[in-house]
């Protein structure tokens, strides 16, 4: 049990913080002001301030945020509301705190009339039991403390990300899904060399179970599958799929063998129960591809066909209709480390891999609210060479929340039902 909380909490922090620092590094890149870094949602547990930016732990391990000046809501600061003021040896405030805490020397309190920390820079309000309104200028770089004690630096209009240009502002949207793709890349190519080599996708016949129809029949490892049954075969997974179709019936096959020599034989899959269903197997291993080029390019190929996996899910989506029972959600990923964590660390590096080209296909999904809406958005802002209104925008984005939100209910409780309560 603790062993895959651990396992679970390890393989999505990793996604979610290369996820999350493609936006954090190109908003950098871009001179927007990146006030927060987190990962996880809820309160917080852990703060450290470096830089501009400040580092947050918070309670809830199933995702992250980074929090760009002007794409995310301000502190949560308002006309009448008491802060703290630090101010500096010239009476600027370099310093807004919205804890309740006693007075102190050291700081001003001021019940808040207006403020405005984008273009102006100053903060008015009461100041003690004076009831005569006083302004302050506030520095650029002035903190905010906020009532959880998080640290954040306000922002000036030109370091918000409606500032950058249209070019910056898409590449920040689309940097964590594609440090997704980099990172699946970079696990599966790991995976490649810790392992030795790569499954050939080429019908060839890798180790064979003594005993077994293959080893009876004389097949051994390196042979070529290039016919069953008279149908030419091009690819494992072909191989594999016809096998699987025909359980206790005679198949026959055609091999070429390492030296070039072309034979047949005529072998019967044996039953076999997967999970209810009846599917033939002869007891044979896929081929392993031990050689440096195989390795360096597995990453891509392996990223490549599991996006065409999920697209092709996606596309069912269209033809055959809608199910539920097609997605997965935290329970689900919880649920599937549980059985990865039994096959070590090569699952573990599988499992990330797998997770990480489906958050980023998922997160490229043109719905408001996830980075492929804000890039949809983005074009529509090119074509029409003007921004969509902050208020539209506001409303497009609710929209998708609410979507996701309800989908992500529904997901959830179809997991608990299918891994727990069946």
């Amino acid at each position: 049990m603790i062993q895959t909380i651990l396992a679970f909490a390890l393989v999505f922090g990793i996604i979610v913080i290369i996820h999350e620092f493609g936006h954090f590094y190109f908003a950098k890149r871009a001179g927007i002001l990146v006030r927060e870094f987190a990962i996880g949602f809820g309160p917080k547990i852990f703060h450290h301030r470096k830089g501009e930016t400040t580092y947050t732990i918070r309670l809830l391990p199933v995702g992250g945020y980074v929090r760009m000046a002007g794409y995310e809501e301000e502190a949560d600061i308002r006309p009448g509301m008491s802060v703290q003021l630090s101010l500096d040896e010239n009476d600027a405030v370099e310093k807004i705190d919205l804890q309740s805490h006693d007075d102190s020397l050291e700081t001003v309190p001021m019940e808040v009339t207006s403020f405005n920390f984008d273009d102006d820079l100053f903060i008015a309000g009461r100041v003690g039991f004076d009831n005569e309104e006083k302004v302050y200028s506030v520095k650029r770089d002035a903190l905010l403390v906020e009532k959880d004690g998080t640290l954040l630096q306000i922002a000036p209009k030109d370091r918000q990300f409606q500032s950058a240009s249209l070019g910056n502002r898409m590449m920040t949207n689309f940097a964590g899904p594609m440090n997704n793709f980099i990172l699946a890349i970079v696990a599966f190519t790991l995976l490649a060399f810790l392992q030795g080599g790569v499954p050939s996708q080429d019908p060839l016949i890798g180790l064979v179970e003594e005993g077994s129809p293959a080893d009876q029949a004389g097949l051994e490892e390196g042979d070529r599958i290039t016919a069953i049954n008279d149908e030419p075969v091009d690819s494992w997974n072909q191989m594999v799929g016809m096998i699987q179709e025909n359980p206790n019936e005679e198949m026959t096959f055609e091999i070429e063998k390492e030296t070039g020599q072309s034979i047949e034989e005529v072998i019967q899959p044996e039953v076999f129960d997967a999970e209810g269903e009846e599917i033939g197997r002869i007891g044979v291993q896929a081929y392993i591809d031990e050689s440096l080029t195989s390795k360096l390019t597995y990453g891509f190929t392996e990223t490549l066909f599991i996006i065409t996996q999920i697209f092709t899910l996606l596309g069912s989506f269209f033809t055959g209709g809608f199910s539920v029972n097609q997605l997965g959600g935290p329970v689900a990923i919880y649920a599937t480390t549980e059985a990865v964590v039994q096959a070590g660390v090569f699952g573990l590096i599988s499992w990330i891999g797998f997770l990480s080209v489906n958050l980023g296909i998922m997160n490229l999904l043109p719905i408001p609210a996830l980075d492929g809406g804000k890039l949809l958005l983005n074009i529509i802002e090119g074509i029409r060479k003007k921004p969509i209104s902050q208020e539209k925008e506001g409303y497009i984005t609710l929209i998708g929340v609410l979507f996701l939100l309800i989908l992500m209910l529904l997901v959830t409780w179809n997991d608990i039902q299918t891994f727990f309560l069946n």
